[in-house]
């Protein structure tokens, strides 16, 4: 991990108050601060960050300028609305849709909409973590999913297609995701279609974020051919509940096919009992007519002319949930993908009793070993002349002393408020205390902040390996479990070399 000043720049709007001078960042300082524990947040495990407003700098640092080689929207640089694969300086991957100049003129109404949409948390949502008004750029920031869309999956497949029961897992999970954004009001979404269902690193599917807001203020809410457009749109130009109905029911003919086929042809197979024809050959009939027949009939119900017929998303979750089966097998298995690691794997480099502990993410064992090896690792890092040994040196360390002894009797919250007393008269430079104040943070649950402190006790010690353990339990607390791995490999290299002559541990 590169390690400089520039790398603990903190996501804009979580750790450092934004500049409130134009109208979207005024319009963001109104709301409240969304937490990843809001009500829909209690179905995710604790990962994903609060909504907040980026930087352009942030973004464009994160997609290397907005570089083609990152496009991973399906139209490339041709669409309108261009999506993007970035990483932020915390090292967590993201999805960046870079809206068309001038699709929202008002940057205070798309600020509004985006704090909208960012209230939803839920497992079954690829969530909204950000947005950015700048100047005439309008940009979106949401969690980002490796496992490609859909649409790839089902319609340009390489090695195998969906199973079965795969594909009645992404009915249902959609389904849910839909039902879940009615109870928090958020009913309408923009162009529902294969492309819009993503797949995240253990294979689960999960609904868009991006399409609770429209491509362009006064844009059309379907990009999609008219023959898949929900009839009362196409008379006027309107998005209703029941018009995501409509679509739903066309994401349950592709499953139901592989392939994409107008709604009015299918329904004619389907009236005429045509199931087998309608049906995926490559499937090669492996799967059961009665729950074919089911997902049919409410994909015929979903696409019912008048809106009033069809039913309502908690009707499809009570459908579709009877259907499931093979619930033990995980998503990355019927997808035919590796794992998402849960842990890191063990270096091939033996590891000390700090990086064996940091690679059990024990912080207990952590914690004792920083206390025992006390300040030795900071010999060298300082060289301070007589003239400041001044009364503010020696204030400052008797603020490191305090925190000696906060640390040692474990209240870390004071622990913290001393070593942040040390380390903000900037004088001396330790990286002993800013590896306690991390685990400080982490025993507080503030991986990001342990994070920082880890890259800057790097920064000041380029070549110790307890920076780099520090940085692998952060990560991994953050779930970044291969950049954790990679930094306990770091770490252990480090450790080696030292072993062959050079400083102490």
């Amino acid at each position: 991990m590169g390690c400089c000043e520039s790398s603990l720049i903190a996501v804009k709007g979580q750790d450092h108050p934004q500049n409130h001078s134009n109208p979207a960042t005024a319009a963001a300082a109104a709301h409240h601060h969304i937490s990843s524990d809001s009500p829909g947040g209690a179905a995710l495990d604790g990962a994903t960050p609060a909504f907040s407003e980026f930087s352009l700098a942030d973004l464009k640092s994160a997609t290397n300028n907005f570089s083609s080689d990152l496009i991973v929207s399906e139209s490339g640089e041709k669409a309108p609305n261009v999506v993007y694969k970035g990483r932020l300086q915390n090292r967590r991957w993201i999805a960046v849709k870079k809206f068309n100049k001038m699709a929202w003129p008002d940057p205070k109404q798309f600020a509004d909409e985006a704090w909208g949409v960012g209230k939803l948390r839920h497992k079954r949502l690829a969530n909204l973590i950000g947005y950015c008004c700048d100047a005439d750029e309008r940009l979106l920031v949401a969690e980002f999913m490796p496992n490609d869309t859909l649409a790839k999956h089902l319609f340009h497949w390489e090695n195998q297609t969906l199973e079965w029961a795969m594909r009645l897992r992404v009915a249902k999970y959609i389904a849910e995701a839909l039902d879940y954004c009615k109870t928090e009001g958020r009913e309408l979404y923009h162009d529902l279609n294969a492309y819009r269902v993503l797949f995240d690193e253990n294979g689960d599917p999960r609904l868009s974020g991006f399409g609770f807001i429209k491509n362009s203020r006064d844009g059309r809410s379907y990009s999609t051919n008219l023959a898949y457009t929900p009839p009362e749109y196409l008379r006027n130009g309107r998005v209703t509940p029941e018009s995501v109905i409509f679509s739903f029911g066309t994401i349950l003919l592709d499953l139901l096919s592989g392939k994409h086929i107008p709604p009015t042809h299918a329904l004619e197979m389907i009236r005429g009992k045509n199931i087998l024809l309608l049906m995926d050959s490559h499937l090669e009939g492996n799967f059961l007519t009665e729950e074919a027949t089911a997902v049919m009939e409410l994909a015929s119900q979903c696409l019912q002319y008048e809106p009033r017929e069809r039913p309502n998303t908690k009707n499809l979750v009570a459908t579709l949930a009877p259907l499931q089966t093979k619930s033990d097998v995980p998503s990355y298995v019927m997808l035919g993908i590796s794992k998402h690691e849960e842990a890191p794997p063990t270096p091939q480099r033996p590891l000390s009793p700090m990086g064996e502990a940091c690679q059990r993410m024990d912080l207990t064992a952590i914690h004792q070993i920083l206390v025992m090896t006390h300040y030795r690792d900071d010999e060298g890092t300082n060289e301070l002349s007589f003239q400041e040994w001044t009364q503010q040196m020696r204030d400052m360390l008797d603020a490191r002393k305090r925190g000696d002894l906060a640390f040692r009797d474990k209240d870390f919250k004071m622990a913290i408020e001393c070593y942040s007393q040390f380390i903000d008269v900037g004088t001396m430079s330790s990286p002993t205390v800013y590896a306690r104040r991390s685990l400080c943070h982490l025993l507080c649950d503030q991986p990001d902040a342990a994070l920082r402190d880890a890259m800057q006790a790097q920064c000041v010690y380029p070549e110790w390996p307890t920076a780099f353990y520090m940085q692998s339990v952060a990560l991994a607390k953050l779930d970044m479990q291969k950049d954790a791995a990679d930094m306990l490999s770091e770490g252990a290299a480090l450790e080696e070399k030292r072993q062959r002559g050079g400083k102490g541990s």
